[in-house]
C-alpha cells in the first residue's frame, strides 16, 4: 500500500483553514444577530432600523386650463387685452383665478370680509357682505372646503368703455369638487351636504386696463351656477 502524500490535497486543506480563520475573525468583530437582540443600555444611541421603501403619495390632480384659440372671437379679445396689458397671459390669468377661487370660497364661509373686500368689486362685495350678515343674524354657520378643481375654462371676454376708461371682463367656468354645508344655530344642516359634490360655477372677473397691476387687479364681479 502506497502511503505517499504526493496526491494529498494540501492546497484545499490550507484554503479551508484560512476560510475558517476569517469566519471566526469576522464573528468576533461583528458579533451575531440571532434571535431577539438585547435592549441597548440606557443612554446608548439606537441602532438604525431597516430602510423602508416608502412610496410617495400620488400628486394632487392638476386643474386643466382651457383657453380659446387665437382665431376665435374670444381669443381675439384676449389678444387685445394683452396688447394693453403686457403682463397678461391667459394661462397665468387662469392660475390666478384658481387661487382666488379657493380664497374667496373659504373667506365667504369664514365671514372674512377683509379678504373679500380685497378680491371683489364693490358691487360684488356688497352682495357677499349682505349674505354673510344674513347668515350671522340667523345664527347659521357655513362649512365649505374645495377638495379639487378639475378645470377652468375661459368662455367669454369683452373690453367695455366705462367712465372714460377701458374695462376688461372675462367669464371663467370653474368645475370643482367641494364640501358645502350650512348649519343652523343648533348644528343641524339646513342646506348643502357634507359629501363631496361637483360644482360648476361661472365667475366673472373685471379689471381696469392701462394702469399698474397694484392699482387695479383682477377682481370678482359676479358669480353664478353654470
Amino acid at each position: 500500500m502506497d502511503f505517499s502524500f504526493s496526491h494529498f490535497p494540501f492546497d484545499l486543506v490550507l484554503f479551508g483553514l484560512i476560510a475558517a480563520f476569517l469566519a471566526l475573525r469576522l464573528r468576533s468583530i461583528l458579533g451575531t444577530r440571532v434571535g431577539v437582540e438585547p435592549a441597548p443600555p440606557p443612554g446608548a444611541a439606537p441602532r438604525p432600523g431597516p430602510v423602508i421603501d416608502a412610496r410617495a403619495e400620488p400628486p394632487a390632480p392638476v386643474a386643466e386650463y382651457d383657453v380659446p384659440a387665437p382665431e376665435t372671437r374670444v381669443g381675439q379679445v384676449l389678444a387685445a387685452i394683452a396688447r394693453q396689458e403686457r403682463d397678461f397671459v391667459p394661462a397665468q390669468f387662469l392660475r390666478g383665478v384658481e387661487t382666488s377661487f379657493r380664497q374667496i370660497v373659504q373667506a365667504f364661509a369664514a365671514g372674512d370680509t377683509a379678504m373679500l373686500r380685497d378680491r371683489l368689486t364693490a358691487n360684488a362685495f356688497a352682495a357677499f357682505d349682505a349674505a354673510i350678515r344674513a347668515r350671522q343674524q340667523a345664527g347659521e354657520t357655513q362649512k365649505s372646503e374645495v377638495r379639487a378643481i378639475a378645470g377652468l375654462s375661459i368662455v367669454d371676454a369683452e373690453i367695455q368703455p366705462r367712465d372714460g376708461a377701458a374695462h376688461a371682463r372675462i367669464d371663467v367656468r370653474i368645475v370643482s369638487d367641494q364640501v358645502s354645508l350650512t348649519l343652523d344655530k343648533d348644528g343641524h344642516p339646513v342646506a348643502g351636504t357634507d359629501a363631496v359634490t361637483e360644482f360648476s360655477d361661472l365667475w366673472t372677473f373685471e379689471r381696469l386696463l392701462g394702469v399698474p397691476i397694484g392699482g387695479a387687479a383682477w377682481r370678482l364681479a359676479a358669480s353664478r351656477s353654470a
